[in-house]
């Protein structure tokens, strides 16, 4: 493991007791196991987006400057969204 460097943090009520029952049933052998678990999965959800930022957004943004035309008016995605939408509710409603 790499140099330890000790930390100190406040956490709501909640949280503590939501870190003391995943050591208490044995999930986690301390504390700082869950919070090291926690911040690794931060760490991968931040690189996901980057990666999802670097792969498909930028990927369609420059597609959508070399051919501008592809482009759909925010209008009318959200006249099709507010019609999906309320054909869900009566859908749903029907059944």
């Amino acid at each position: 493991m790499a140099a330890v460097e000790k930390r100190t943090f406040s956490l709501p009520a909640e949280q503590a007791s939501y870190i003391d029952s995943l050591v208490a049933t044995g999930a986690f052998a301390s504390a700082s196991e869950v919070v090291r678990a926690g911040l690794r999965a931060l760490q991968e959800r931040d690189d996901a987006v980057e990666r999802w930022l670097r792969e498909d957004v930028a990927q369609a943004y420059d597609a959508l400057q070399r051919e501008p035309e592809r482009a759909i008016p925010a209008e009318e995605v959200s006249a099709a969204l507010r019609q999906r939408y309320t054909d869900r509710l009566k859908a749903e409603r029907g059944a």
